[in-house]
């Protein structure tokens, strides 16, 4: 009879536990969790805190008592380990009634991540509040009844931006202090850009590219004192700046850790024999690039979970476990934001090659009422097409396009292939031709040469070089334009072809239009004119978001409109 130990439980913890009892109903499997609760909703606590799920009940998923109930586990909160012992084979663990040493079999290690808590003064605060446990939720949610009425967020990734957006829905004013660029820092600057004026739009102050120096005490609240000089009071601090490993005791045992997470091979074993490890404290394989990182997510760590209980009771058969895209979401008022594979910035520092397509085709159909665009950016191998990263914005059916396209990168798909694939059609849903299919067909054209493409970030080089052609409309060209273009309606551009030659004088021609379909058509036009022509990635959806703040300064706007 087996006795799986497992430290953690929560996501990989408890997956792991599970399976095992499924696998093997003669098993002793004992869970020992630090915390009061042993697995519990952890995404679920910016809702929480913003009253959208009400009753704190909900978010405990499993107890102790059901577990033991229907899994026959031993689960056993309040328990920490504070020492392993990998040849005796052993753990010891702290207990409200002293210290207990407990024999294993099989050990597996879930300890998850910490929040990074930066060295800054005032940072012990009482108004400083993590999000990471259920009483920390309970926390913020008693300030926000308490009658908070400012709230400041020091960091904009996921849980950042979701605990915003739960503390303006509740009526609070709301800061969001991010030191990178833009909130949410892996998603690419054209699309956070929508994000940061979708933050703005819900009421919520957000600072980016700056950080906390200091927190002061004040006697009715804090202040939050910022390195561009900017000061915020503060009812209620809600800390997400990051998270860490929880690996120091599992490291002072000898099991092998790099930066601070526990290497792992493909099956979840770690460096010491009979010692596996799962979820946000393990080190991840990136599919793209071969770097290896911790996941802080919860999909993998549950699969992972699964797998390892499989490796351990079932070796003969047990699956690897894959890499993880690291796909995620999250929703931003009236927006949802996704993304999986790599990014610009990732592929950039790996010297990895590649094209990148600007997308904004609308989740429906056009003429169902409601439609609205999914601004797309795909990243592929500029030789062979195939798939490495996608992110979405909208505000319908960016989950169902994020997901096909992580499936597609999963099974190593080619851009073109894309085309063919066979998505759900009905207007209220999509279109004949879905996002995703369009992606295909853009990826396609820049893979025979059909479509040349040039990018926002290069406008610069372009206005310097070459001769900008804007082909929309009158009325689309007056409310922005970049300076110096020659503006033909793409409808007119055939009859006007020589004006195009006489004006680019030998100079290349750079097309642009309002999301890239109408410069398309007129990249071809010009390019069978024996001119050298590229077609601006996105149009000016994508360079108006790239630019961001920039965008009054550079684009010149007719009189009549301003």
């Amino acid at each position: 009879m087996p006795k799986i130990v497992i430290v953690g439980g929560v996501a990989g913890g408890m997956s792991a536990a599970a399976r095992a009892r499924r696998l093997d109903e003669s098993a002793e499997i004992i869970v020992l969790e630090r915390g009061p609760h042993v697995s519990f909703a952890n995404c679920g606590l910016p809702y929480f805190v913003g009253g959208e799920i009400e009753d704190p009940a909900k978010l405990l998923v499993q107890t102790p008592e059901s577990l033991r109930a229907t899994l026959a586990l031993d689960v056993r909160p309040g328990h920490d380990v504070i020492a392993v012992d990998t040849a005796a084979k052993n753990v010891t663990v702290q207990t409200a009634y002293g210290l207990e040493v407990i024999d294993y079999d099989a050990l597996v290690l879930a300890p998850g991540a910490a929040a990074v808590i930066p060295e800054i003064p005032g940072i012990t605060s009482p108004r400083v509040r993590t999000l990471r446990t259920v009483d920390d939720a309970l926390a913020l949610r008693d300030s926000v009844r308490g009658g908070a009425r400012r709230a400041v967020v020091l960091g904009a990734g996921f849980i950042g931006v979701e605990a915003a957006e739960a503390l303006a829905a509740s009526g609070l004013e709301v800061s969001i202090v991010q030191s990178s660029a833009h909130p949410l820092s892996p998603f690419e600057p054209e699309l956070a850009w929508l994000v940061s004026q979708e933050l703005r739009a819900i009421g919520i102050d957000v600072h980016a590219g700056t950080a906390a120096t200091g927190i002061e005490d004040g006697a009715g609240h804090d202040t939050v004192v910022l390195t561009d000089g900017s000061r915020l009071p503060a009812d209620m601090i809600v800390l997400s700046v990051g998270v860490r490993p929880d690996t120091a005791t599992f490291e002072r045992a000898g099991i092998a850790c790099e930066r601070g997470a526990i290497v792992v091979d493909d099956h979840g074993r770690t460096s010491m024999p009979g010692v596996w490890a799962v979820g946000d404290a393990t080190l991840s394989v990136d599919p793209m690039t071969g770097a290896r990182h911790p996941v802080a997510l919860a999909g993998p760590a549950n699969r992972a979970g699964r797998l390892v209980a499989d490796d351990i009771l079932r070796p003969a058969t047990a699956r690897a476990i894959p890499p993880a895209l690291g796909t995620a979401i999250v929703r931003v008022g009236s927006l949802t934001a996704a993304l999986t594979g790599a990014n610009r910035a990732v592929l950039h520092a790996h010297g990895i090659a590649h094209t990148t397509l600007h997308l904004h085709a609308n989740q429906h159909a056009g003429y169902f009422p409601g439609a609205s665009p999914i601004h797309v950016v795909l990243h592929i191998d500029p030789d062979t097409g195939r798939l490495l990263g996608a992110q979405a914005v909208g505000t319908e059916g960016v989950d169902k396009r994020i997901d096909v396209l992580a499936t597609a990168i999963r099974a190593g798909m080619a851009v073109d292939e894309l085309i063919d694939l066979d998505l759900a059609y009905s207007p209220p849903y999509g279109q004949a031709k879905d996002a995703v299919n369009l992606t295909g067909m853009v990826g396609e054209n820049v893979l025979n040469g059909n479509l040349s493409l040039w990018y926002a970030e290069d406008l610069d080089e372009v206005l310097a070089t070459s001769l900008v052609l804007d082909v929309r409309r009158d009325d689309e060209w007056a409310t922005g334009h970049v300076p110096g273009a020659l503006h033909i309606p793409h409808t007119e551009l055939r009859e006007r072809i020589d004006e195009v030659r006489e004006r680019a004088a030998g100079r290349p021609v750079r097309v642009m239009c309002a999301s890239g379909v109408r410069s398309a058509i007129a990249h071809r036009v010009v390019t069978q004119a024996g001119m050298d022509s590229a077609s601006l990635s996105g149009g000016t959806l994508t360079l108006r978001a790239s630019l961001g703040e920039r965008a009054r300064d550079v684009l010149v706007v007719d009189a009549a409109v301003r």
